[in-house]
């Protein structure tokens, strides 16, 4: 069955960098988009970043154009999402996405800190 499985997260101080990965297994990875959503305490899942199954077109949310990246690895199985710039407001979990079918496939999420 599918499963994703991120990992990176931490806790980072303001204006410092990460890079999450997201292990793919149970589906044939470089035939599907994948994407990064996150979610802060209190607020709604919103969607970070997305990639094309061949890695050629990506799009992000506003507040992250510019800071963050999205990329893959199709013969790893893994996509990554490398943040820069970071500001406290960034501190939520992080989720790696597949959608297939209508359906939704999360992972468990990795928890990003950003604090001083």
């Amino acid at each position: 069955q599918v499963q994703l499985v991120e990992s990176g997260g931490g806790l980072v101080q303001p204006g410092g960098s990460l890079r999450l990965s997201c292990a793919a297994s149970g589906f044939t990875f470089s035939t599907y988009a994948m994407s990064w959503y996150r979610q802060a305490p209190g607020k709604e899942r919103e969607l970070v970043a997305t990639i094309t199954s061949t890695g050629g077109s990506t799009n992000y949310a506003d507040s992250m154009k510019g800071r963050f990246t999205i990329s893959r690895d199709n013969a790893k199985n893994t996509v990554y999402l490398q943040m820069s710039s970071l500001k406290p407001e960034d501190t939520a979990i992080y989720y790696c996405n597949m959608k297939k079918w209508a359906v939704n496939y999360w992972g468990q999420g990795t928890q990003v800190t950003v604090s001083s």
